[in-house]
């Protein structure tokens, strides 16, 4: 059954620049410092660490591993030790299966059933960004790119103010500016529908500047 971030604090910290690397030791499990929630209709959702080859230097990934065909229906993995307003994060995304869709992304801002994200999706070759409120999904840009299922991809995010900046494999591809949401949050990742997809080397920070500066 999958768990719901709680938020258990309201209070931001400052925030500092760190990798988020998932071990040998979670493989076969979720993640620590991460909870699992659900927008939308389906079934469970189910996050889990696998060992992982193709991955950079061989770590270990964190796959989205459920294939529920609700379209409607958004599986999210929260990482539950930033809680900021103003922050950045970067990703490496494989799309790996799905008939309905084969999508995945980065989440700011998270309270339960509000927060931005930006996603990338190898079967409508594009990338969207859209905000969830209330549970609602509603688009905010959209970029034709193309992105290829089976390879690895770097996304990026950042919300600074009202502010929002997308970047997919080096480039940015979305800037734009919303007053939604405002209040600091989780940063999660995200699929959609049946999308199976595996996550890599996720790096938050207070800017994109400081993360393309980390090596």
């Amino acid at each position: 059954m999958c768990g719901c971030s709680g938020l258990a604090t309201r209070e931001e910290v400052p925030l500092v620049l760190q990798t988020v690397n998932f071990d040998l030791g979670d493989v076969g499990s979720l993640p620590r410092d991460f909870t699992t929630a659900l927008t939308g209709g389906g079934g469970h959702v189910s996050w889990v660490v696998r060992e992982f080859p193709q991955a950079q230097g061989g770590q270990p990934a964190l796959v989205q591993e459920s294939a529920d065909d609700t379209s409607y229906r958004f599986p999210l993995c929260v990482y539950e030790k930033v809680l900021a307003r103003d922050v950045a994060a970067q990703v490496k995304f494989m799309a790996i299966s799905g008939k309905v869709d084969q999508a995945g992304g980065i989440v700011l801002r998270y309270s339960p059933e509000n927060y931005y994200i930006a996603r990338a999706n190898a079967l409508e070759d594009n990338i969207n960004l859209f905000k969830t409120i209330r549970g609602k999904r509603t688009k905010i840009k959209e970029v034709p790119l193309k992105v290829s299922t089976g390879q690895w991809h770097t996304l990026r995010f950042e919300a600074k103010g009202r502010r929002l900046t997308v970047a997919f494999d080096g480039r940015v591809v979305i800037q734009t500016t919303d007053s939604s949401l405002s209040k600091p949050g989780r940063v999660g990742l995200w699929t959609k529908a049946d999308s199976v997809s595996a996550f890599a080397d996720l790096r938050i920070g207070p800017s994109l500047e400081r993360l393309q500066a980390q090596p």
